[in-house]
């Protein structure tokens, strides 16, 4: 089902500048369609965001993609994820053989992914909390994706992953951000570098935005 458009799809991003093969194949095998709300369905193939219920948002396909991308996860690679929302990009990040903890804080869309991975056999770690604070238990990570937009980096984010692991996240002001990617060198050193121009839902938490 949609097989054609997911090609398409695939065609649209390769046009955009995603080279990597493997996250393009992961775009192309993972069922968008199956991630958003029924009534969203016909649009799941489009390279737009999509409501999800409790203002929150699927990402547009080629962010996900984007972020795989910067993210480079490995086969075997632990991964922890903030902001599960919809579950697709924790099922990009499966598909591609990283082993997966995600944190979402809204509690009905954290039971609607554990029933959904349940149905689709995703073995992926979810917890409800604040992702901000991260998963100290599992720490250190390889890599770290955050889905949603900051202040700036949590420290306890950045003292959780490991040494040589990857951290992408946008970080910004409530309406703009830029995607920023730390490569942790040392205990206290990281490279960072920055893309400019995108638009995430505001992370909240100890560690991001206050609750309105």
């Amino acid at each position: 089902m949609y097989e054609q458009e997911r090609k398409d799809l695939v065609e649209k991003l390769r046009q955009k500048g995603i080279k990597n093969e493997r996250v393009l194949d992961a775009i192309l095998n993972v069922e968008r369609h199956l991630f958003v709300p029924d009534v969203m369905k016909p649009n799941a193939y489009k390279d737009v965001a999509l409501p999800i219920g409790y203002n929150q948002t699927i990402s547009q396909p080629y962010t996900v993609a984007l972020m795989t991308e910067l993210l480079n996860p490995q086969v075997g690679d632990k991964i922890l994820e903030i902001g599960t929302g919809s579950g697709y990009q924790a099922a990009i990040l499966y598909y591609l053989g990283a082993k997966v903890f995600t944190i979402e804080r809204n509690i009905n869309l954290y039971n609607r992914v554990l029933k959904l991975f349940d149905e689709l056999q995703l073995r992926i770690a979810v917890r409800c909390a604040d992702g901000t604070i991260g998963w100290e238990e599992f720490a250190p990570f390889d890599r770290i994706i955050v889905t949603a937009g900051g202040p700036e980096v949590p420290v306890r984010l950045k003292k959780q992953l490991a040494i040589n692991g990857t951290l992408v996240m946008p970080v910004g002001d409530r309406k703009s951000q830029v995607l920023k990617v730390m490569k942790k060198l040392s205990e206290n050193e990281f490279h960072s570098s920055e893309i400019p121009y995108f638009a995430f839902v505001p992370l909240i938490g100890l560690e991001g935005w206050q609750e309105k």
